[in-house]
């Protein structure tokens, strides 16, 4: 059994998929594993690292390759040199689809760590929520970094400096941690999430919850349903007085495979202090806020807006630790009478495989390519 670890080929990607630590540790369940050449470099883990964890560091590592192990998917081309029912793991965004067809006609089996079921069995694999981790801490060390004033009270013989006053929208895993952050930095940090447990949780991370009276929208797997024009147009009125109080704005709230809602308007921005700074996490999916551009800073009003792209890679050793975890954890759970052997009527196996054997096995997948079953 080989696990192979490719280099990531696109520029902005840093991470890597196994840091060599878990190299070791998939060693001991009987697996060679192989490293292309500098696949850890942007990472900061070496060659030599992989080496001395017991990897063999090599150009082809992929070939005869059992499973094979990436952030980003292969390119088309790549998949098409690969034996047939070798294991792809990686995020695998399916829309363009041309990914997902060339897997297909390969007969490959491709497992998309971001559909990993949000169940507790599965949290140890959850790779959506352990890159959330990293971007919300992220988040609140930019909003920082580019506030043109302290984070934290300052008494001092020359006078007072007041706190910053941090508003964090969405309050999953990223909206969390940047909570944290921004608490453990000094600021004053107030957070809203439409979700029921999200002011419990808002709270006991030492933020003030925003009550905006409006009901709660819990959706399947821990995300917020879809809200109507209505309804998102009433949560920007009732948002707007505390965007303008706020010095520093975190935008948090996105679910996979859809576009981002729109929770502040560039009018919102504009009412915001000269020197603010706005941070949206979701400007890959369409953006929180509305003009966010992902990868660009820019100005709207006298606001700075950063706008968010791969975030967790921005942070790429502890982001590829963590994802390392979640791909060797599910390599594990496969691995079964010392054999890599998925068991296709597990949850967690038929949650996260999109193509097996030539068919695709995850039906929005499959509609997208094929249309709706008649």
């Amino acid at each position: 059994m080989k696990i192979a670890v490719v280099r990531e080929t696109r520029p902005a990607e840093r991470r890597v998929a196994l840091v060599p630590e878990q190299v070791a540790k998939l060693i001991q369940l009987g697996y060679e594993v192989a490293v292309e050449p500098a696949a850890g470099e942007r990472a900061l883990f070496s060659d030599d690292q992989y080496r001395e964890a017991g990897a063999e560091v090599a150009w082809g590592a992929d070939h005869a390759a059992t499973v094979v192990a990436s952030v980003q998917p292969l390119e088309r081309e790549r998949l098409q040199r690969l034996h047939a029912g070798t294991a792809l793991m990686s995020f695998l965004p399916t829309n363009p689809p041309d990914v997902v067809r060339a897997a297909t006609s390969a007969k490959l089996t491709a497992f998309a760590m971001e559909l990993i079921p949000r169940i507790s069995r599965a949290q140890s694999m959850d790779a959506l929520s352990s890159q959330a981790l990293v971007a919300g801490y992220r988040a609140a060390i930019v909003a920082a970094e580019r506030l043109p004033r302290f984070f934290p009270l300052n008494m001092t013989a020359a006078g007072t400096v007041p706190p910053a006053q941090v508003l964090v929208l969405g309050a999953g895993v990223a909206g969390l941690q940047a909570i944290a952050t921004a608490k453990r930095l000094g600021a004053v940090v107030k957070a809203y999430d439409v979700r029921t447990a999200a002011a419990e949780e808002i709270a006991s991370m030492g933020a003030q919850p925003i009550e905006l009276e409006l009901g709660t929208l819990d959706g399947p797997g821990g995300y917020a349903r879809e809200m109507t024009p209505e309804r998102a147009q009433l949560q920007r009125d009732l948002l707007a007085p505390y965007v303008a109080a706020a010095d520093a704005l975190i935008t948090t709230a996105a679910v996979p495979g859809r576009t981002a809602p729109m929770l502040v308007t560039r009018e919102m921005v504009e009412q915001m202090k000269p020197g603010s700074v706005v941070v949206d996490l979701a400007s890959e999916q369409g953006g929180n806020v509305e003009g966010s551009v992902a990868g660009t800073e820019l100005t709207i009003g006298g606001a700075l807006v950063w706008g968010g792209s791969n975030v967790p890679s921005q942070l790429a050793g502890p982001a590829s630790r963590l994802y390392g975890q979640n791909i060797a954890n599910l390599i594990t759970l496969m691995t079964r009478n010392a054999a890599f052997d998925p068991d296709f009527a597990d949850e967690i196996v038929a949650g996260c495989c999109v193509t097996h054997d030539g068919k695709v096995l995850h039906e929005p997948t499959r509609e997208l390519l094929e249309g709706p079953l008649a």
